[in-house]
C-alpha cells in the first residue's frame, strides 16, 4: 500500500519511469483523456489560488495604501518564476540523473539540467497517462504560489526590486532543491528517509513559512508597528480570497495524484474535513481566549486546517484528517497571537504562524495517523519509525530553508537594498513604487 501511494504522489509518476526511453513500446502508457481533463482543471485551480485568491486574501489585510503592492508582487512572481521554471526549475526538480535507490549522491539533493528548456518534450510525451505539457504547467503553479506565500511576511515594507531578486534566488536555491529532495523519487534524500508528503507540507508550506520568518527578522518591524493601529483595510476582500484558496486547494491536493483514482476521493474528503475542523479549532480557541469569534479567525482556521492536511491527505483516514485540522486550528491561532507577541517579530500577515507552524504540525502528525491502527492507509510502517522520518524531513527543510534564505536576503540587501525608504513606507508602496492607487476617491 505504501509503495502504491508513494507512486501516486506528486513526482511519484517520475519514479515509475515516465521519462524512460520508449524501447518498451508494448508497455508504454497511453493518454487518458479523463485524467488529462482533470489535471488541466487542477492546474487552473492552483493558479486561481494565487491569482486572485492569495492576492485578495493578502491585499485585504494590509492598509489601503499597500493594496496594489501585494497584487503587483503576486503577478511579478508569477511571471518571473513561470519563466525560470521552464528554463531550469523543472529540470532541477525532476531530473533523476545520478540517483540510486537508497544511496546519497549530489543528485539526492538537486536534479541536473538535462531537461533545461524542457529538452526532449514533444506533443506525444506523457507523464503517467497525461501529457507532459500539462504536468509541467501544473507543477509550475506550485512553484509560483510557494514564493508568493512569503510575500505576506514582508508586506508593506520590502522594495519591489528586492522582492523580485529574492524570489528568483529563493526559487533557485531553496524551492527547487527541497522539492527534488522530497518528490524526486528513488535516490532523492527525503524519499530515501521514507518521508510522506503527498502535496507539499515540506516543499511548499514549511519552506514558505520558514523563509517568511527569516525575511521579517532581517527586515525588521514596520514603521509604527505595535504603536500605530494597522487594521485590515477590507476584510470582505480577505474573506473572498480565503474562500478562493479553499476552493483551489482541491486542485492542489487532488491534482497531486497526477490523475484520477480511488485515492482521489479520499484526498478530496480529507481536504474538506481538514478545512472544516480547522475552522472549529481556531474559532473555539479564539472564542475562549478573547470572548468573540472573528471573521478573519474563521478564514484563518480554514487555511490552517488545509495547510495541515496537505502532506497527509492521501495517507490518513477521516479521523486523522479531523484531528490534524482541529489541532492546526488551535496551534496556529496560538502561534499568531501568543508566539508572535512573545518573540516580537513582525510577520505582517502571519505566514510563519499559518504555513510554517501548520506545515510542521501536519507533517509530523502524518506519521501518527498514517498507520492502520490509527485509521491510516499506509501499511508496512510503524508509527514511531514514520514519525522519526517526518521529523527528519521537517528539521532538514527548516534548517536548510532558514539558513539559505537568510544568506539570500543578506546578498540582496547588499545588492539593491531590501527595505523601502521610510518616506516610501509612510506614503505607501502603491503610490511610491507603482504610481497607482487601489482606490481613487
Amino acid at each position: 500500500m505504501v509503495n502504491r501511494l508513494l507512486g501516486k504522489s506528486l513526482f511519484g509518476l517520475l519514479v515509475a519511469g515516465a521519462f524512460a526511453p520508449l524501447a518498451y513500446a508494448a508497455d508504454a502508457p497511453t493518454l487518458n483523456t479523463g485524467s488529462t481533463a482533470w489535471m488541466v482543471t487542477a492546474a487552473v485551480l492552483v493558479l486561481f489560488m494565487c491569482l486572485p485568491g492569495l492576492a485578495l486574501f493578502y491585499g485585504g489585510l494590509v492598509r489601503a495604501k499597500n493594496m496594489l503592492s501585494l497584487f503587483t508582487q503576486c503577478f511579478g512572481i508569477a511571471g518571473l518564476v513561470g519563466v525560470l521554471w521552464v528554463i531550469y526549475g523543472y529540470s532541477m526538480v525532476v531530473d533523476t540523473t545520478g540517483m540510486v535507490e537508497g544511496q546519497v549522491t549530489f543528485n539526492s539533493f538537486v536534479g541536473g539540467l538535462s531537461r533545461a528548456f524542457l529538452a526532449g518534450m514533444t506533443p506525444e510525451s506523457l507523464v503517467g497517462d497525461i501529457p507532459e505539457g500539462v504536468f509541467v504547467t501544473f507543477q509550475m503553479t506550485f512553484a509560483i504560489i510557494t514564493p508568493a506565500l512569503i510575500a505576506g511576511a514582508f508586506a508593506e515594507r520590502m522594495k519591489f526590486s528586492a522582492a523580485l531578486w529574492f524570489m528568483a534566488l529563493w526559487f533557485t536555491l531553496v524551492y527547487a532543491p527541497v522539492a527534488h529532495m522530497v518528490w524526486g523519487g528513488s535516490g532523492a534524500l527525503m524519499h530515501n528517509w521514507g518521508v510522506l508528503d503527498f502535496a507539499g507540507g515540506t516543499a511548499v508550506h514549511i519552506n514558505a513559512g520558514v523563509a517568511a520568518l527569516a525575511a521579517c527578522l532581517i527586515l525588521g518591524k514596520r514603521k509604527g508597528y505595535q504603536n500605530t493601529p494597522m487594521p485590515a483595510h477590507n476584510l470582505s476582500l480577505t474573506m473572498a480570497g480565503a474562500a478562493m484558496l479553499w476552493v483551489g486547494w482541491f486542485g492542489f491536493n487532488i491534482g497531486s495524484g497526477g490523475g484520477l483514482s480511488g485515492t482521489s476521493g479520499i484526498v478530496m474528503l480529507n481536504t474538506q474535513l481538514g478545512a472544516c475542523a480547522g475552522i472549529l479549532g481556531w474559532m473555539f480557541t479564539e472564542w475562549f481566549k478573547v470572548g468573540k469569534p472573528s471573521a478573519l479567525g474563521l478564514a484563518s482556521g480554514a487555511l490552517a486546517g488545509l495547510v495541515g492536511i496537505t502532506p497527509a491527505c492521501a495517507y490518513v483516514g477521516v479521523g486523522g484528517a479531523l484531528a490534524i485540522g482541529l489541532l492546526c486550528g488551535v496551534f496556529c491561532y496560538l502561534s499568531v497571537t501568543v508566539l508572535k507577541r512573545r518573540f516580537g517579530y513582525d510577520d505582517s500577515l502571519d505566514v510563519f504562524g499559518l504555513h510554517g507552524i501548520g506545515g510542521m504540525i501536519g507533517a509530523v502528525l502524518t506519521g501518527v495517523f498514517c498507520v492502520p491502527s490509527m485509521g491510516g492507509l499506509v501499511e508496512g510502517v510503524t508509527m514511531g519509525g514514520q514519525v522519526v522520518a517526518q521529523i527528519k524531513g521537517v528539521l532538514l527543510t527548516t534548517v536548510y530553508c532558514f539558513v539559505v534564505s537568510w544568506i539570500i536576503l543578506k546578498v540582496v540587501n547588499a545588492l539593491v537594498g531590501l527595505r523601502a525608504h521610510e518616506s516610501v513606507e509612510e506614503m505607501g508602496l502603491d503610490l511610491a513604487e507603482h504610481n497607482e492607487r487601489a482606490y481613487n476617491h
